[in-house]
């Protein structure tokens, strides 16, 4: 599943794009970039997701009852007809009275007539996942509902999710997998386990009768599918793809014979048709006979046993699989994945509405997938994350324009203007430790793109823009800046925020109203001293340089104040008094940031960004040249 799909396979796409780029990512980066990649999943990595609650409905205390074998736990359709499912479908979010008894496990198998209840115009929306991923379930279906959009099931794979959900009004069956509740890293025998549950679980439902819209949990739908979908009534599957590179202007569907990265099976509809199940079949057969398959491999090589001809001359369908399967493959503009979103804003470019958004091509794994959501504005986390113990901390970045836009786009450019930008990230860090503040990152600009594979800045053909506005994993590792690390090693816990967050309009009014502007000011300049006297309400002038006592002095009467912004970063913050928590802080830093990748003819390409770059005289952008230089600057 997406969510649980590491940044190297999502991006991996098949022939021709897919040979190039899945040797390049083997042969050089996997060995030499292992750092990267080793902490993107840790056993606490959804620690944030096991006590889950919403702003919009709240679940008792779950109880601990075990799971079943999900293909025995499957209804088999009976010769009845299917029936098209009610348009009056029971409300979601209305939760069961908190008095009431769970119903027992039996009474959540999947069933032909489970689907019937949930179906609409005879078509049904599914995920499915582990009680780790509830947060992303409930955004999922928060989404949809939101849309107005309800004949919709989510797959239980562990009993915990099952009753959780089952609690906050949301329709779920039982999948019986006995699945681990944490995050599983991709790879594993549980990740492989899961993929297998999809093409189970694609083979279930299809044989009864209804239309299969299949989803990952990292994906959020921004507008109703359905009418989209509808107007290819011919298709047996539409799937979206790994397509960076536009094959059309609107929103008619991809033009098939341009598509050469990966079909993604992250977002993917099905109708019952009998070559639809005939791929669902052999997919299913294909998987349980090696192990060793990616189920979106195995799905690409299926499907393009035959590509072509073209089913007619206008709908964009193609005939693909065994010759008798019409196939669509869904815009990669509007159906956007975390490149043609985050990096391109492909939609926004050719003033497009974006149907949905999958958090594939990232860096951060889980974490990551789950900030670059909360950057879109488009996550639902609960109220507590919107008004922190200890209050916020922000800052209004200082970018010079020479360093942004002037000059070519190039190693040294790039870095010159990320490595400034880091500098005055690394003093908001400082004061958000000293101060016990949730800072509020920037946003962060690029000149290059980042990629696993080498690349002459940006792809050729794509519509990536430069400078443009990065996510923050392209250049930080997330998955570290939100893991548990041992205080005695690197010092307290700086929590953060996205780049978005203060204008989300989730934000509470208590937040909204109490802010305080520090202006950085020159000691001995009129009323710039180190004061907790305001020059006027709401505005504080601080002196440039100040110390770790100075802050903490000064701050200290602003403790009950929400948000507190500074004007900015340069020059802030001069020094710890605290030489070893200094120390333990420096540890911490050199462990955010990650990789840029890759340069072109050069083994390995990477380059490892330095958080304390400007300590080092003649520091330059460059690959490791010897495999004793191949590590992070710690």
């Amino acid at each position: 599943m997406g969510g649980w799909r590491n940044a190297v396979q999502e991006a991996a796409a098949s022939k021709p794009l897919f040979l190039t780029i899945y040797t390049t990512i083997i042969v050089g980066i996997v060995a030499t970039s292992f750092y990267v990649f080793s902490a993107i999943y840790s056993p606490s990595a959804s620690t944030s997701t096991q006590s889950i609650s919403t702003s919009w409905l709240s679940s008792p205390p779950l109880s601990q009852n075990g799971g079943s074998n999900f293909s025995n736990n499957i209804s088999q359709p009976t010769d009845k007809a299917s029936q098209p499912g009610s348009n009056q479908l029971k409300t979601i979010w209305e939760a069961p009275p908190s008095n009431s008894k769970m119903p027992p496990l039996e009474s959540f198998k999947l069933t032909k007539e489970l689907v019937g209840e949930r179906a609409k115009d005879n078509v049904i929306i599914v995920t499915f996942g582990n009680f780790a991923f509830m947060d992303f379930i409930l955004t999922w279906v928060k989404h949809l509902t939101d849309l107005d959009v309800s004949n919709l099931l989510v797959g239980a794979m562990d009993t915990k999710l099952l009753e959780a959900l089952y609690w906050e009004g949301v329709p779920v069956f039982d999948m019986g997998s006995d699945m681990s509740t944490i995050d599983v890293g991709w790879g594993s025998p549980t990740f492989h386990k899961m993929g297998r549950e999809k093409v189970l679980l694609i083979n279930a439902i299809l044989p009864f009768g209804y239309e299969l819209l299949m989803c990952d949990t990292d994906m959020v739908w921004l507008k109703d599918p359905l009418p989209y979908l509808a107007q290819y009534p011919d298709a047996d599957i539409l799937t979206s793809s790994d397509q960076v590179v536009p094959t059309v202007v609107d929103d008619r569907l991809a033009d098939w014979k341009q598509v050469g990265a990966a079909y993604n099976i992250g977002i993917f509809h099905w109708r019952p048709t009998e070559p639809a199940i005939k791929l669902a079949k052999e997919w299913k057969d294909m998987l349980l006979a090696d192990d060793k398959i990616w189920d979106q491999n195995g799905f690409n090589e299926l499907a393009r046993k035959q590509t072509g001809p073209a089913v007619d001359d206008d709908s964009g369908l193609f005939y693909a699989f065994d010759g008798t399967l019409k196939l669509g493959i869904l815009p990669e503009s509007i159906f956007c994945s975390g490149h043609t979103y985050f990096v391109q804003a492909m939609y926004e470019q050719l003033r497009l509405e974006p149907y949905a958004l999958h958090t594939t091509f990232q860096y951060g794994g889980t974490e990551g997938k789950r900030h670059r959501l909360r950057e879109a504005m488009v996550f639902y986390d609960p109220p507590e994350y919107y008004d922190a113990p200890g209050g916020f901390l922000s800052f209004k970045p200082s970018i010079p324009k020479s360093l942004l836009l002037d000059g070519e786009h190039n190693l040294e450019s790039h870095f010159s203007l990320i490595n400034y930008q880091m500098k005055q990230i690394r003093s908001a860090l400082a004061i958000a430790s000293l101060l016990n503040r949730t800072l509020v990152m920037p946003p962060l600009w690029c000149r290059l793109d980042r990629l696993w594979f080498s690349h002459p800045g940006v792809l050729e053909g794509s519509m990536t823009r430069q400078p443009f506005l990065c996510p923050l994993d392209h250049i930080f590792e997330v998955n570290v800046m939100l893991k548990d690390l041992p205080e005695e090693e690197f010092g307290p816990a700086i929590n953060i925020r996205e780049y978005s967050f203060l204008n989300n309009p989730l934000l509470p009014q208590q937040v909204k109203e109490s802010w305080l502007y520090v202006q950085l000011c020159q000691e001995g300049t009129e009323d710039c001293h180190a004061s907790s006297n305001t020059s006027r309400p709401g505005l504080l002038r601080f002196p440039k340089n100040s110390t770790e006592e100075m802050f903490k002095t000064v701050f200290s009467s602003f403790k009950d104040v929400k948000v507190i912004q500074f004007s900015s970063m340069q020059g802030a913050f001069y020094s710890f008094t605290d030489k070893t928590r200094e120390e333990k802080f420096r540890n911490r830093m050199k462990r955010y940031v990650g990789i840029w990748c890759c340069v072109e003819n050069h083994t390995p390409g990477h380059i490892y960004y330095d958080m304390y770059w400007d300590e080092k005289s003649g520091w330059k952008p460059a690959p490791p040249q010897t495999p004793e230089e191949d590590h992070p600057p710690f």
